[in-house]
């Protein structure tokens, strides 16, 4: 290792060969890919060649120093394609919209429009009139008493009735 941190490529050659294998077999096993694990057992490869100095005997052999070294690297690759994709996952459930379906929308709206109208017809006509002009028309109870020149209770009293009416009619339930 000595010969490989002052730069001797005879010596890391060697190192290569007596290494290069048992490197590639730990990290397929964690990478699981065969070409990602060829490029990550590369790396480690250019990791001992430039982090040779750091070696140090005391600490294990250099056949364990290389083994965690392409450990870390494989698992940081493992982790970093597991974000990549959680991230991918991310942005598309964020971009992912329902499809919408105008036409059905349109069928839809058209008969609910029908059936109130249905309803409406069935109403008393004075009943009728209150409900229109304030659903509509956009007027308050005191505004439709106003204009129909009816008491406020009265229109109070027709409208709910009327309200009443069209809720059963329509068939919704409270």
């Amino acid at each position: 290792m000595q010969k490989v941190a002052h730069g001797d490529k005879q010596a890391f050659s060697v190192l290569y060969d007596a290494l290069a294998p048992m490197i590639f077999g730990i990290v397929v096993k964690v990478v699981r890919d065969r070409a990602q694990s060829e490029e990550v057992a590369q790396e480690v490869m250019i990791d001992l060649w430039r982090q040779a100095a750091r070696y140090r005997p005391d600490a294990g052999s250099v056949s364990t120093w290389a083994a965690t070294i392409a450990h870390r690297r494989a698992v940081d690759r493992v982790r970093s394609a597991q974000a990549a994709a959680d991230r991918d996952q991310a942005q598309a459930a964020r971009e992912h919209q329902t499809a919408f379906d105008q036409v059905a929308e349109q069928v839809e709206t058209r008969l609910e429009s029908e059936q109130v109208r249905r309803c409406l017809r069935g109403l008393t006509e004075l009943q009728r009139q209150a409900v229109t002009l304030a659903y509509y028309q956009g007027l308050t109870y005191r505004e439709v008493a106003q204009t129909l020149r009816t008491p406020l209770p009265t229109i109070k009293t027709r409208m709910r009735d009327g309200l009443i009416r069209l809720r059963d009619c329509m068939g919704v339930t409270t």
